[in-house]
């Protein structure tokens, strides 16, 4: 039964797919871009994200308006490039230090 399991599987290393012939070579996934439109708050462990409310400005859902957390430097009026635009960040809790 191992033996196979072990023969259905397929080679190790190697490249597939239509990237096999170019070596070396960059490739990017698609992405749409974002305008920050307002700054919720700092999100994270030691509140090294930032959540903002941002409009998407193409692709399927232009003109949806998502919350995504973003770690980095980021401001009102940036412009992030999304990578996909269906999963929205969870709501920041109200709460706080007191």
């Amino acid at each position: 039964m191992a033996r196979e399991r072990q023969e259905r599987r397929p080679p190790r290393g190697g490249k597939k797919g239509k990237d096999a012939a170019v070596k070396g070579g960059v490739s990017f996934t698609d992405a749409v871009r974002a305008t920050v439109e307002e700054l919720v708050g700092r999100t994270g462990a030691r509140g090294e994200a930032t959540q903002v409310r941002c409009k998407i400005l193409e692709g399927r859902d232009a003109n949806k308006v998502i919350r995504r957390n973003v770690k980095g430097p980021v401001r009102l009026g940036d412009v992030l490039m999304l990578r996909e635009t269906e999963i929205e960040a969870q709501k920041l809790k109200g709460g706080g230090r007191r």
